[in-house]
């Protein structure tokens, strides 16, 4: 008998972020290790049988958790699903699998990513005047001390430390299972030699010019680092590499990185590209992903810039730092805010040799395969049954 599950995410749609896009990657990754899979959202668009969208007609662009729980409560009675997996703090759920990892730990680094002390100081501060960021707060609290509550499946050793750290989580309560990402196995030529191509000539680059290029991709800009990368891009430079140049894509807000690129004279190194539909085709033209984020419980473009074979640059805040050895498939920074390690790790990924070094160890690793979604997949339906096991007996 096939274990049915029902998968809970406040918005079905991909096109809002990793987390949205990571759901929709594990329910064929599921589906192919035998489960049974629905998705229950509160709000988006779907003509599929195995997404529900709960509060259609309710107005807004989000529902209250409230609202939210009195849908999911109304259908899980009528579908009787096997397990429920949710990725919002829900008690009458048997597997919580925070995709932003811990609302406490989120609050606290992302006011740790502004430049001001005043402005970290204010954000901490007035951060559960957010009144679905205090829900969500307290929602997380209560599950957690509930010694009847969810298992926390932890993207990362990183998220699984924060639920110690900050709510005192017992250690048989949390199931480490790395993120994972789908595979991309064929990547159109021609479209991704055009956008080379584009990429060179807006830089005014030649071939000759033998540039390496480092991808930043990210909706949010603060918090995941371009400014300490742009000051770490100039400093490189004032060092004597004019090798390096930064491909930045994401829907981020630009004119504030602009400026500060002009102000340091890199704006020529530096090329805006907005959202991108593939980052599978950026990587395939860049050489070195970089990331220097203040939070990531688990970055997917670190994930897929592996999965391709490229070396990554990522700070100690990001939980996908954890597949990689340090010098030897990238560098972890400790801290995004150290301009003057950055700068050297940029330096290091300018040599050739370098580059192929860390990915020749990425497929000697089998890199590739860790990442995979189908890796993941195959854990949580361990974690399920182990919880159908222990509810039985």
């Amino acid at each position: 008998m096939s274990i049915k599950i029902g998968i809970i995410i406040e918005r079905a749609d991909v096109s809002l972020g990793g987390a949205e896009r990571s759901v929709f990657e594990l329910m064929p990754a599921l589906s192919a290790a035998g489960l049974k899979v629905d998705i229950l959202a509160a709000k988006g668009k779907t003509e599929s049988d195995n997404i529900h969208i709960l509060c259609s007609s309710k107005p807004g662009k989000r529902t209250s958790l409230s609202t939210f729980s009195k849908e999911l409560k109304k259908n899980i009675s009528e579908n009787q699903y096997d397990i429920i997996h949710s990725v919002l703090p829900f008690e009458f759920a048997d597997v919580y699998q925070p995709r932003a990892g811990s609302v406490a730990e989120t609050i606290i680094r992302n006011a740790q990513s502004y430049q001001s002390d005043f402005l970290k100081f204010y954000k901490k501060f007035t951060a559960l005047a957010n009144r679905r960021r205090a829900a969500l707060l307290r929602a997380e609290r209560k599950i957690c001390k509930n010694p009847h509550g969810p298992v926390v499946a932890a993207l990362s050793h990183y998220v699984a430390e924060q639920f110690k750290k900050h709510y005192n989580l017992d250690d048989r309560r949390i199931f480490v299972i790395p993120n994972g990402i789908k595979i991309k196995q064929k990547i159109d030529k021609a479209k991704t030699d055009k956008l080379r191509t584009q990429i060179m000539n807006k830089l005014n680059l030649k071939d000759a010019d033998k540039p390496v290029f480092f991808l930043f991709a990210a909706n949010n800009f603060r918090l995941k680092g371009l400014e300490p990368l742009i000051n770490a891009i100039a400093l490189a430079q004032t060092h004597g590499n004019s090798r390096a140049f930064l491909i930045i894509a994401g829907a981020g807000r630009s004119s504030k990185y602009r400026r500060l690129s002009k102000k340091l004279d890199i704006h020529n190194r530096l090329i805006f590209l907005g959202p991108v539909r593939s980052i599978q085709r950026l990587l395939w033209i860049s050489d070195v992903a970089v990331l220097p984020t203040f939070y990531d419980p688990s970055s997917r473009l670190i994930l897929e810039a592996l999965s391709a074979g490229k070396p990554v640059i990522t700070s100690s805040f990001n939980g996908a730092s954890e597949m990689i050895v340090h010098n030897r498939h990238g560098r972890i920074i400790e801290s995004p805010e150290n301009i003057f390690i950055l700068a050297q790790a940029i330096k290091f990924y300018t040599e050739q040799d370098n580059i192929k070094y860390a990915s020749s160890a990425i497929s000697e690793d089998g890199l590739q395969q860790k990442v995979n979604i189908s890796r993941a997949a195959e854990q949580l339906k361990s974690l399920y049954t182990s919880i159908l096991e222990k509810r039985k007996s």
